[in-house]
């Protein structure tokens, strides 16, 4: 039986992509290869985001030479964004690749693995609008579960805004939101699986059905997307996942800020098991750099939305993304980031040096601030950051919180780890002889705050979860006193 061994750089539809991919082979008949010494085939999921994460995969695909001389057979591949961005430039650059694949290709995967061990070298990057690429089978018996508990959901992919600094629009292509059925029907399937929390992905998810719907509400349901007719708002569908029995937490991302619309601002307000967390990318604080981004939006109309989400939802916790450096901007846009970072209390943040990306219109720019000021800009910015966010740790000390158990810490010793409703890692010790399984809920009292996590202890009395494991995977029953 061939083994595989899937490596993934980038976001979270990164992730879900190189989880359908494995699982695409391992129902093909491939088996899961622990270490790269025992794969017979090597596939890269990428991202193309940022130009750094290109070149980490151009110098690793140079140290994989001796890795694909050492084996006989051996398959190297090479997918995702930067893929869908290159196509067979990069079988020209690395004569070692086997075969590359872009991110509408991903079903291929399989057949063109077959087709290397035979000899050839392909690259297929073509783009599709059909809604079969929102189908695939079930997970596999043998598919490891990596996150007991949580698992992801793809609602729509694809983005029409087209930021001046990013490359998504050409690498994922336009906008596509899957049929509301098909949503459904997974998640029942998953959280009959043993997920409690489902993460709904989508390059602009608070986008999902919004072209469908002007086209309803016009009268042109033809020519469109296959699924125009089948698609419903962003807030109804967050409804109906809500009345799966069993599923406990809903959470999404990434969301774009225009598309809070009333509905959805309601939904947070109305809907119990949607988290009080929203991952909301703001990317700056100025006017001037927002309008040059092509964001779409003032910085008025955020705090608008942060307003309204924070009155549906008091407790709300806000994370962004922010980029420092952008072309044209000045010591007076740089401090109106930061002013706006603690205006509005982020909790954290993804913070980046911006990264000119091929063929966007900001790559085209050249008054982009010295890289030195741009490294400055970083390190204050997120000086910054860490301190919104220990503030905001210290303030959980003495709460109890409900934790979403992933496994061990990574801090060692005996401690456990998982994520609470506001997606704060909490890091927990359980009694003697108290087992806690992985993909349970448990009540947790926080005693102490780091920079990085809420540090914890479980709440008693206990009533942990019966456990059994089907199909290599952690099953949760009634619970017990």
């Amino acid at each position: 039986m061939p083994r595989v061994l899937v490596r993934t750089t980038g976001c979270q539809m990164n992730v879900h992509d190189s989880e359908k991919i494995e699982n695409l082979l391992l129902h093909r008949g491939w088996s899961r290869a622990s270490a790269l010494e025992q794969a017979d085939l090597l596939v890269i999921n990428t991202c193309s985001i940022r130009e750094k994460a290109e070149h980490h995969l151009y110098s690793e695909l140079g140290l994989l030479r001796e890795w694909k001389a050492a084996g006989a057979g051996r398959v190297l591949a090479v997918g995702g964004c930067v893929a869908q961005q290159e196509g067979d430039a990069l079988l020209r650059r690395f004569p070692h690749l086997d075969f590359v694949f872009g991110t509408h290709s991903l079903r291929w995967v399989p057949a063109m693995a077959d087709a290397a061990r035979g000899g050839s070298r392909a690259a297929r990057v073509e783009q599709t609008r059909s809604l079969d690429r929102f189908d695939w089978p079930e997970r596999h018996p043998d598919f490891p579960d990596a996150t007991p508990g949580r698992a992801s959901l793809t609602v729509m992919e694809g983005c029409d805004m087209f930021c001046s600094f990013c490359i998504v629009p050409r690498t994922r292509g336009r906008e596509i939101s899957r049929p509301a059925d098909g949503i459904l029907a997974e998640a029942r399937a998953l959280v009959a699986g043993g997920a409690c929390e489902l993460t709904l992905l989508g390059q602009t998810v608070n986008a999902y059905g919004r072209h469908d719907r002007r086209r309803r509400e016009s009268g042109r349901t033809g020519g469109g997307d296959p699924g125009a007719a089948m698609t419903i708002g962003f807030a109804d569908l967050l409804h109906d996942l809500a009345r799966i029995p069993g599923l406990r937490r809903i959470r999404y991302t990434s969301p774009h800020p225009s598309f809070f619309d009333t509905a959805l601002v309601r939904a947070h307000a109305e809907i119990e098991a949607l988290c009080p967390h929203v991952h909301l990318p703001v990317q700056s604080g100025s006017d001037a750099v927002l309008a040059h981004m092509r964001r779409r939006y003032t910085r008025r109309d955020f705090l608008a939305s942060v307003e309204a989400l924070r009155a549906a939802r008091p407790e709300l916790v806000l994370t962004t993304d922010l980029i420092v450096g952008f072309p044209g901007e000045t010591d007076r846009d740089f401090c109106e980031t930061l002013s706006l970072v603690r205006e509005v209390g982020f909790v954290d943040s993804f913070s980046f040096k911006y990264s000119p990306r091929p063929g966007t219109p900001a790559a085209e720019l050249s008054d982009s601030p010295a890289p030195e000021l741009a490294q400055e800009r970083l390190e204050e910015l997120q000086a910054l950051q860490r301190e919104q966010t220990l503030t905001y740790h210290r303030s959980r000390i003495g709460q109890r919180t409900e934790v979403l158990v992933s496994g061990p810490s990574r801090r060692g010793g005996l401690q456990l780890s998982g994520r609470d409703p506001a997606h704060r890692v909490v890091n927990f010790e359980a009694p003697n002889g108290v087992v806690v399984a992985p993909g349970s809920l448990q009540a947790v009292d926080v005693v102490e705050a780091s920079p990085h996590s809420l540090i914890g202890s479980l709440a008693g009395p206990h009533r942990l979860p019966t456990t059994q494991i089907v199909g290599g995977r952690v099953r949760t029953g009634r619970s017990l006193p």
